[in-house]
């Protein structure tokens, strides 16, 4: 088995880019045949037939990923169209789990590299944050005193949303995740040959658990299974892992002769969408938010009961400091509680002093069960009230630095920074509401209530007015004392849930609740009337108010909404100098394309930043990224850096959106890699920010932004064709069928491409390989620059503009992970003939914008750099076990529309068909349909999540 660590005496001083080239593609290579051959054997002993034809197909796609040759893929397609209705569901099973256990592998060998990296067996990783401090002393030439000052200060918001882009099920990813720890033990730990069997023998058993669960979900999740299941990150690998972050962090602040992080030092702050999302999204009601708050905090609680608990096993000393011991004193006058029991001794303060920290913590779990099981409580007022119960952390931090300060005060330093430190900053970041809730809802919504009250009192209909009209009458109620809703107001239940949502704000308690986000945001007047809801609604302290930009016209009008904001002297005063802002990367994507997005983006958080420093104010931005690179996804640090210079002042919030979520904290290593990430970047962001770009550089990004802009929607929105074509070579209109998300596709029911969603829209194209979303306009932009004879212009911004360069560098991975001839097969069998014109035009735009790509890059051909041929081996590992569900799923599809046209699906099934295992159980759950049309459903939607595994950023 392939070491870890490279062979002689120069390891420490490989650049980690030469170990990945050196050692990692041996390490993948074999780890993948490990899992296949285990998965295979596993396979064999319950399908001891069929195991034979998946050893064939798996060579005739690895023959054909190499060769490319027409005659190879005609041999696979045979021979899938070959299976049986019986076999196909169990062939695209199949590989469906290989794809996913190849994932382990990738994820596995990872997080060994960064290990081994922070254990200095390799060069440590160009980003990190004890390198960045070291850079910016050596290289910026700035002070430690002002490093440390500013990331004491610095502060990055992760926000996990309920974006319903993981395909793969939660009781999937636990066993994942296991097989993932036994290779981890398997490499990293020196087993006997009796541990490394029973290591091999835990695989084996957690693959056939895999095997042997539903990989579909047979039911939509519904918004409290989406809290759950976000939440179970915290439990597992944050909630643990910050605190030891932290320590890195005071230990490379340490190198750099500066002391650790203050006590109230929050280098990270944790928030979710899940039940808060409302926008288009009608299973999301007010009882959702109190039931998904209520969630959060019994998580919280329990997981600082379980640090507490340690705590008073650990902190056994006698000797207090005379505060402590006041404390104690109060303390034994009061009436004796059943966990005195254990911890009775007045020689055990710590102990006596905690016990009452658990029971208190006790109490509020117990108030927070009864207000689960009683909807009508008022959960604000239910804290407040109950003197043993925690409202907030303020108490239960007071106690905790009580007791720290007292290990300091006699002299036990390294007691008290030990767990006791680490208890305390997870109370400082967690609070006893583990993450805030954001809520979100579309701007129409509340221009709608605003509508029904004014109409309902005889002012006029707000929706007819204009925005100096609006923007006049929300001042006014701002400032007036008079109440505007009245009690009896007629209201649809649109508007009935707008109101009942503040009004339910209003009975949850305050540190549960994060930011109001307004989608498709577009004045002023939208972010006055969510603020003058709050006040009608009596939610006090208010949340802040963020508006969110998406579409490229919001984001060019965005400036001009929050200088109208600002100058307001009212709306001034009322921020405090603090404003937030979001800008959508999915819908300004979906509605310029990529490149065109990508422009709009930079420049309006110019704008953004320029206008609040005018006010004075500190503007904050939270990106909306999703997974894939069409709605602006990728790694993590060259997100942050690429960002305009001076526009990351310490702070930044950021979405982590399905499978994102469990590839930046499914497991412990590659959660500390991602904070670490975030950590320096923003550092390096804050204090050391990239040359502003040349006014050349920008005006030819102007232009080239309008000519892709324009070549995209001629397109996307102007070809009477494009519709169609959409619908018929992509599986869009399946793809409900996934149950992924608890969200309607689509946020009204009219419409098409403008009201579907983003997530879809990539999905959808994702899914046939072709990735349109993110090249549809790029060729034609970089050739109009070539044509005009600024090749080496561009080749400039190339290598010394991070933004343009990373912008190139994610559009060069997607073309890879592309396959033209997937798409005309995808083509030739579900879209009509006189389509087929439509189809060859994009697929020479295809062409030409790989090519425009590959000429300013100056590569020969993708993903040709030293730098890439890691990324490019996991593509041709991955590759063999794609092809396979893209040749399924066309058949699958093929077959399901012919049913929806009319034919009979008796008149479909073949002779001798017998049902299987899999449809007969589908059956058993009291599903009418006919078990062949059950198991073509079941094997598309296998496929779908195959692929989704394979191309791994999916939506």
């Amino acid at each position: 088995m392939a070491s870890l660590t490279p062979s002689g005496s120069n390891k420490g001083n490989l650049g980690i880019s030469s170990y990945a080239l050196e050692v990692n593609q041996a390490l993948l290579e074999e780890d993948d045949g490990l899992l296949r051959d285990q998965f295979l054997s596993v396979f064999r002993s319950h399908h001891p037939q069929l195991a034979n034809k998946v050893d064939v197909i798996f060579a005739l796609a690895q023959a054909w990923c190499m060769s490319e040759s027409d005659s190879d893929f005609e041999m696979l397609e045979k021979r899938l169209e070959a299976l049986t209705p019986d076999e196909s569901i169990l062939v695209s099973s199949a590989f469906s789990q290989l794809l996913n256990l190849h994932n382990v592998t990738e994820e596995s060998i990872t997080a060994r590299v960064e290990k081994a990296a922070r254990l200095g067996e390799v060069e440590q990783a160009t980003r990190s944050t004890n390198k960045s401090l070291q850079r910016l002393v050596s290289t910026k030439g700035l002070q430690p005193e002002e490093i440390y000052a500013a990331l004491c200060k610095q502060t990055v918001g992760l926000v996990f949303t309920a974006h319903p882009t993981q395909a793969t099920r939660q009781s999937l990813l636990k066993k994942y995740g296991e097989i993932r720890h036994a290779m981890d033990r398997l490499h990293n730990t020196r087993l006997s040959n009796y541990e490394r069997l029973e290591c091999l023998d835990e695989i084996r058993s957690q693959i056939q658990g895999a095997w042997r669960t539903d990989e579909i979900r047979r039911r939509k999740p519904s918004p409290q299974d989406e809290s759950r299941e976000g939440l179970t990150y915290f439990h597992e690998t944050i909630y643990s892992g910050l605190p030891v972050f932290l320590r890195r962090i005071d230990t490379a602040l340490k190198n750099i002769g500066q002391p650790m992080l203050p006590l109230d030092a929050r280098l990270f702050s944790f928030g979710a969408w899940m039940g808060g999302d409302r926008d288009g999204n009608p299973f999301v009601t007010p009882d959702t938010t109190r039931d998904v708050v209520i969630g959060a905090r019994l998580s919280a609680t329990t997981l600082m009961t379980e640090q507490v608990e340690k705590l008073m096993y650990e902190l056994s000393m006698w000797r207090a400091s005379p505060e402590l011991k006041a404390r104690l004193s109060r303390r034994l006058q009061w009436p004796a509680n059943t966990y005195d029991v254990v911890f009775m001794s007045i020689n055990e303060p710590f102990r006596l002093v905690l016990s009452d920290v658990r029971a208190r913590l006790q109490r509020t779990k117990d108030l927070l069960h009864h207000c689960l099981e009683h909807a009508s409580v008022n959960v604000r007022e239910a804290l407040e009230s109950d003197p043993e119960a925690y409202r907030d952390e303020t108490e239960l931090l007071a106690t905790l630095r009580m007791c720290y300060d007292s290990l300091i005060s006699t002299g036990d330093i390294h007691i008290a920074s030990s767990h006791l430190l680490d208890v305390l900053r997870q109370a400082r970041v967690f609070g006893l509401f583990l993450c805030k809730l954001d809520i979100r809802q579309e701007s129409v919504k509340h221009t709608e209530a605003m509508d029904a009250i004014t109409t309902y009192l005889g002012l006029g209909s707000y929706k007819q007015w204009d925005e100096p009209r609006r923007m006049d009458f929300l001042v006014n109620e701002l400032t007036g004392k008079r109440p505007l809703l009245p009690p009896d107001l007629p209201m649809t239940p649109e508007v009935a849930d707008v109101i009942g949502t503040f009004r339910m704000l209003a009975q949850l308690p305050t540190d549960s609740l994060g930011a109001y986000i307004i989608s498709m945001s577009h004045t002023a007047s939208d972010v006055l009337a969510v603020v003058l809801m709050q006040k009608e609604c009596g939610v006090n302290p208010m949340l802040r108010v963020v508006p969110l930009f998406e579409t490229l016209d919001d984001l060019h009008y965005a400036e001009t909404a929050m200088r109208q904001l600002f100058t307001n002297p009212w709306y001034l005063a009322h921020i405090n100098g603090q404003q937030e802002a979001m800008i959508g990367y999915s819908d300004s994507g979906k509605d310029a394309g990529r490149l065109a997005a990508a422009w709009g983006l930079y420049e309006v958080q110019e704008r953004l930043t320029k206008v609040a420093d005018e006010f004075d104010v500190h503007m904050t931005l939270f990106h909306g990224r999703g997974g894939t690179v069409g709605r602006g996804g990728g790694p993590a640090h060259l997100a942050v850096l690429s960002q305009p210079p001076g526009t990351i002042r310490g702070t930044i919030r950021v979405t982590v959106q399905g499978e994102v979520m469990e590839q930046q904290f499914g497991e412990k290593e590659s959660a500390f890699h991602t904070m670490d990430l975030y950590t320096s970047a923003v550092l390096e962001a804050t204090l050391a920010p990239t040359e502003q770009p040349p006014q050349l550089w920008r005006e030819m990004m102007a232009d080239m932004a309008r000519v892709s802009c324009e070549a995209y929607r001629a397109v996307v929105q102007e070809d009477p064709r494009f519709v169609s074509f959409f619908q018929s070579i992509t599986p869009v209109n399946e793809l409900g069928r996934m149950n992924i998300g608890s969200r309607p596709a689509k946020r009204r029911s009219h419409g098409s491409i403008d009201t579907l969603r983003a997530i879809p829209w990539i999905f959808a194209w994702t899914q046939v390989r072709f990735h349109l979303p993110v090249w549809l306009g790029v060729g034609e932009a970089l050739n109009s620059m070539i044509k005009a004879g600024k090749l080496e212009l561009l080749q400039d911004m190339f290598t010394n503009w991070m933004f343009f360069r990373v912008t190139l560098d994610m559009l060069e991975m997607v073309f890879a992970k592309a396959d033209p001839r997937v798409v005309k097969m995808y083509e030739k069998a579900l879209v009509e003939p006189e389509l087929h014109g439509l189809g060859d035009e994009l697929l020479k735009k295809f062409e030409m914008a790989e090519q425009s790509l590959l000429t300013v890059m100056k590569h020969s051909r993708l993903l040709s750099s030293s730098s890439t041929a890691f990324l490019q081996q996991k593509l041709q590992l991955r590759a063999p076990y794609v092809a396979p569900l893209n040749i399924l799923q066309v058949s699958c599809l093929k077959t399901l529309r012919t049913i929806e046209a009319g034919k009979s699906v008796d008149d479909l099934v073949p002779d001798g068909y017998k049902p299987s295992e899999k449809a007969l159980a589908l059956m058993s759950r009291g599903d009418s349909k006919h078990p062949f049309l059950a198991g073509i459903e079941d094997t598309m939607i296998i496929t779908m999540k195959g692929i989704a595994a394979g191309m791994q950023n999916t939506g």
